[in-house]
């Protein structure tokens, strides 16, 4: 199996709204704001082929749906859908693509689904051949949102993916498409059943999946948030997310686990570390795959 970071369209937002409980003189440093208070941000997939003989993508950033009056509202850097062409120059296209797994619903994750926006046409999904996997729990919400996260699904989105009839509501560890190569992990802090997919490496002494990558989605959405205490504005739960977070962290660096970020500029792939005073962060830092063997 070989790995790819599929870069998305990127995104320009609010520091503050990204690092909610901490101060800008602290997140200045991490992701310098431009004029506005905005911060550069990825929207970057995982494409990995074969798993489980299949091409599997997941996520697919925010692409380009969005009118052009939206666009500039969520600072979306691009006018084209950068995801098709990051694909293409892996040598795929969404028509390839088998399997589609989303960690949530929200735009800037689920939003490459769409074709881009054209005046006059409606929405609609690419990847054709594709079964679109999504945990259970936020599949409820995401068809039945509240009103302080409303603004961040696609109203059209869960009537597209049902009307495909290749969608897969996931109930447990495992869904039937991909079968034991992917482990997830959930997450209530940030959105109910934010699910977290684990690719699984070599079983170690104890029978227990040792190496393999997890993508972090948005509980730790880049190398800053790794540190325990920072959330994002956006989190449903921070406290709760902060405790989440701990056990994920705790449980990843004991079974080698790296890292995959979606929104961090800089960085796709790290290992995660622990200093004597119990702090995480990341070492083995890697900006892009391309064509990476996991155990690489």
């Amino acid at each position: 199996m070989k790995l790819w970071s599929i870069m998305g369209n990127s995104q320009r937002l609010d520091g503050g709204a990204m690092f909610g409980n901490a101060p800008r003189a602290m997140w200045g440093r991490w992701l310098p704001p431009d004029e506005h208070n905005r911060i550069p941000l990825a929207c970057r997939a995982l494409l990995a082929s074969p798993l489980n003989g299949k091409v599997v993508l997941f996520e697919t950033g925010i692409g380009a749906f969005f009118d052009p009056k939206m666009r500039e509202r969520f600072g979306v850097v691009e006018e084209n859908h950068v995801l098709l062409e990051s694909l293409a120059r892996a040598g795929f296209s969404h028509e390839d693509v088998d399997v589609v797994v989303l960690s949530h619903l929200h735009f800037d994750h689920a939003g490459g689904l769409l074709a881009p926006w054209r005046e006059g046409e409606a929405p609609s999904l690419l990847f054709p051949n594709a079964t679109f996997v999504v945990g259970a729990e936020h599949w409820q919400r995401a068809r039945h949102p509240h009103p302080r996260d409303r603004a961040s699904f696609i109203p059209e989105l869960a009537a597209l993916l049902e009307a495909s009839g290749r969608l897969e509501v996931v109930q447990g560890d495992h869904c039937r498409a991909l079968g034991d190569s992917v482990r997830f992990h959930f997450s209530q802090g940030h959105t109910p059943g934010l699910m977290l997919a684990e690719i699984v490496g070599t079983p170690d002494a104890h029978g227990r999946p040792h190496g393999g990558l997890v993508f972090c989605a948005d509980l730790i959405p880049g190398r800053p948030w790794v540190h325990v205490p920072i959330t994002m504005g956006y989190d449903r739960y921070p406290e709760m997310l902060i405790d989440e977070k701990r056990a994920f962290l705790d449980d990843k660096l004991d079974r080698n686990v790296h890292l995959y970020f979606t929104h961090d500029p800089g960085c796709a792939l790290a290992q995660v570390t622990r200093d004597e005073k119990g702090k995480f962060g990341t070492t083995h830092e890697v900006a892009e795959l391309s064509a990476r063997s996991l155990a690489a």
